[in-house]
């Protein structure tokens, strides 16, 4: 057996660090549930999304904020996503903000649900959702906005966004 078979330590080192380096930056960045560190935005640093989220119905539950590649294979697909902040609603004056840094510049998109009993489902009747470029939700169309809808060129610095929460 040659020890660069696919058998041998050395040999799947080297295919997988190939694979890797062959791949773009976002598609090897690791899936993280982060914390809101509104400091990671400042002085332009990036790149990152600064997330302002308003229209909140009620200051109860908790919001999730995840940023997705803009890609029709990743976008809102269960572990599609790259980074995720969930945080309690504190929306005083109705509006929150996130700072959600990214593995590299390009194009992204960002998810925002409000679960506002905190329950963990989706409940129609109470919670609310929203895209970056506010794309109208229908009950139609939940949850199956197109990427091209969504999608926001992000450089090296900060991209601000506003997201209005919609519920039906």
């Amino acid at each position: 057996m040659s020890k660069f078979s696919g058998g041998s330590i050395i040999g799947t080192g080297l295919v997988a660090g190939l694979m890797l380096a062959s791949m773009p930056a976002q598609a090897v960045a690791q899936r993280k549930v982060i914390e809101n560190d509104l400091s990671k935005c400042a002085n332009n640093a990036g790149p990152a999304m600064l997330v302002e989220v308003s229209g909140f119905e009620r200051a109860t539950g908790k919001v999730r904020v995840q940023a997705y590649p803009a890609t029709s294979s990743a976008w809102l697909e269960k572990g599609g996503w790259i980074n995720r902040i969930e945080e309690p609603v504190q929306a005083s004056g109705g509006k929150m903000r996130f700072c959600v840094p990214l593995p590299a510049a390009g194009r992204y998109g960002i998810a925002v649900r409000h679960d506002s009993n905190g329950n963990g489902k989706t409940d129609l009747s109470q919670d609310g959702g929203g895209f970056s470029n506010n794309p109208k939700l229908s009950i139609f169309n939940l949850g199956r906005t197109s990427v091209d809808k969504v999608a926001v060129s992000v450089g090296n610095g900060v991209t601000s966004v506003t997201i209005k929460l919609q519920y039906m």
